[in-house]
């Protein structure tokens, strides 16, 4: 008695070997192709080779297809490529911004640079003296404080626009988003003589981190609220039909279910305001040293000390100030990651 063969799982979406060999050929083609027109016609430059190539690969993609499966599958080429194209075009920028504040800001690391501050070093010493302690200590404050603001402030305006839509909840939204075109000077501005001149009259951490905020809060708000749309009515039904209150429902259904939305709002609010120059300057008086007391004196920040840097020119300090602006960017990646790691863990959980 022979026994049965295993029948092998089939993928009919990914290409076979032919298909994958015509589409190695017409990239190649493709290249070559363009760098022919481009020795022979006045069109010069990389962006010249960029778009002669994609006009090309769409061309030579889209005839192929017509050829071997009609026209359907021709239309399908032609809007492959030009997809392809516009994540090229939107990749480009950051691909750009990433590789430039790398090659710039690597001649500023050492050693010491995450572990001293300027206290008794200017920003145009000899690179290896001095570090970004002081302005990591100060930023890590300010978005923390500004962090505990605002994130009860948003994600309750975003329920109350949500979940208890009242008589109010159109001027909100409305206050909501014209919040979120504020420029940042302006909250800075507004700090600055609401609380600074009239009542502390010092520059101090917590002053920048109000003004902060100010900045904060619409993105948290508009983030959440996008994010509890969303969750579908049938889970506040069910709860408030197993007998629940509305905010018990909401606390024990709804937050859980729009949990990783609203770990990505408070992500968009800390990047919205972690490189906020600013109101910095105007209210935190940016110190050299690390001052770990939020109510009391002048607090560094990275982006204080990526625009001093910045504004006295020399080589040494502009190269501090790529240094500073490459050391924020990992920051804000490693703080990315690690909010999106433990949001999918707990969701799986």
């Amino acid at each position: 008695m022979s026994t049965p063969t295993a029948i092998k799982p089939q993928k009919p979406w990914l290409a076979t070997p032919k298909e994958r060999a015509i589409n190695a050929a017409t990239i190649v083609g493709s290249a070559i192709a363009t760098y022919g027109l481009v020795a022979i016609t006045p069109l010069k430059g990389k962006l010249a080779y960029f778009a002669l190539y994609f006009i090309i690969y769409i061309a030579a993609d889209f005839f192929i297809h017509l050829a071997s499966r009609g026209i359907s599958a021709g239309k399908d080429a032609i809007a492959r490529g030009v997809v392809t194209l516009g994540l090229v075009v939107a990749l480009l920028p950051i691909l750009s911004i990433l590789v430039t504040v790398f090659n710039r800001g690597r001649g500023g690391l050492h050693w010491g640079l995450l572990t001293h501050d300027m206290k008794m070093n200017s920003v145009n010493d000899p690179i290896n003296q001095g570090g970004l302690l002081h302005a990591l200590t100060g930023t890590s404050i300010l978005v923390l404080i500004a962090l505990v603001i605002s994130l009860p402030i948003g994600i309750l305006t975003a329920l109350y626009l949500t979940e208890i839509k009242g008589r109010f909840a159109g001027p909100i939204r409305f206050l909501v988003q014209a919040m979120s075109g504020v420029p940042s000077i302006v909250a800075g501005l507004f700090i600055l003589s609401a609380i600074v001149y009239p009542l502390t009259k010092a520059y101090s951490g917590f002053v920048g981190s109000l003004a902060l905020s100010i900045l904060m809060i619409p993105t948290i708000a508009r983030t959440s609220e996008e994010v509890l749309l969303l969750i579908p009515n049938d889970l506040r039904e069910a709860g408030v039909a197993l007998g629940g209150t509305q905010w018990r429902t909401v606390a024990m259904v709804v937050l859980p279910a729009a949990r990783t939305g609203l770990v990505t709002a408070v992500i968009l609010g800390i990047a919205r305001v972690a490189g906020e120059t600013a109101p910095i300057v105007l209210l935190t008086g940016g110190g050299e040293t690390v001052n770990a007391n939020p109510f009391s004196g002048p607090m560094g920040s990275l982006p204080f000390y990526i625009w001093k840097s910045f504004a006295v020119g020399s080589a040494e300090s502009v190269t501090r100030a790529w240094a500073g602006i490459f050391v924020l960017i990992v920051i804000v990646l490693i703080l990315f990651v690690t909010a999106r790691f433990l949001s999918e863990r707990k969701t799986s959980r």
